[in-house]
């Protein structure tokens, strides 16, 4: 199967599915640090989305997806999360900001509709809670990390943050019967799982990058359930 795992330079979906045979390829503006510089594309997801065209990965080797069968896309989040809409209030901001802002939220809007609408068969679009659910639909699954856990000592998963998927062509991903866990009451202040606990990423310069890395347990069930269609 060809995939295209757009938004992507942790290459922690990819790699899931490269490790089951298929030929899948991480996408992002910036460079990969999934260690696999041969399997990203380090450039505009959106050039590539209809496949068709020669493209080059990131240790200079040419490639040609004639089309792609599966595109997972994670597009930024930073003005479409519920959190980012604080920013939109004259509590905090002015008018020329908040004008600023949502010229920003059109934007991302736009090049999430762009996956919406892309030539595949199989999309899925994964973002947190937001605007897209009004804006666009509502998503067709919203799911945890903690659902994909292998068991309660799974550190690194069992953990609870809520993660919307849009689905094309695609089944809602099935997940384990483990209980919610408190992350506060296991992990203290809590970073999500991805670094331990807060103050291992705070004032970190990639502390984003790191927040926004998808899950383990999740890239797994992606590559194990879409990837036998």
């Amino acid at each position: 199967m060809n995939v295209l795992i757009a938004c992507e330079c942790s290459q922690t979906v990819c790699k899931e599915f490269r490790a089951l045979g298929h030929e899948a390829y991480s996408c992002d503006i910036e460079e990969c640090y999934g260690g696999h510089p041969e399997w990203h594309i380090k450039g505009d997801c959106l050039e590539i989305l209809r496949g068709g065209q020669m493209f080059k990965t990131e240790n200079g080797s040419a490639h040609n997806i004639d089309k792609w069968d599966l595109i997972i896309a994670h597009p930024p989040c930073t003005y479409l999360s519920n959190a980012a809409t604080r920013s939109h209030s004259t509590k905090r901001n002015t008018i020329e900001q908040i004008n600023e802002r949502t010229a920003k939220r059109i934007q991302a809007q736009e090049f999430f509709m762009k996956f919406a609408n892309a030539d595949c068969e199989r999309v899925a679009i994964e973002n947190p809670v937001g605007v897209m659910s009004t804006v666009y639909r509502k998503p067709d699954q919203i799911i945890e990390p903690y659902q994909f856990a292998e068991s309660v000592e799974d550190t690194e998963n069992y953990v609870t943050k809520r993660t919307c998927l849009w689905l094309k062509g695609l089944k809602p991903l099935h997940g384990n019967s483990l209980d919610k866990p408190n992350n506060a009451e296991l992990y203290g202040r809590w970073s999500n799982g991805k670094a331990g606990c807060w103050h291992e990423i705070q004032g970190q310069k990639n502390k984003a990058t790191v927040r926004s890395k998808t899950f383990t347990g999740i890239a797994k069930a992606m590559a194990e359930q879409w990837g036998k269609l």
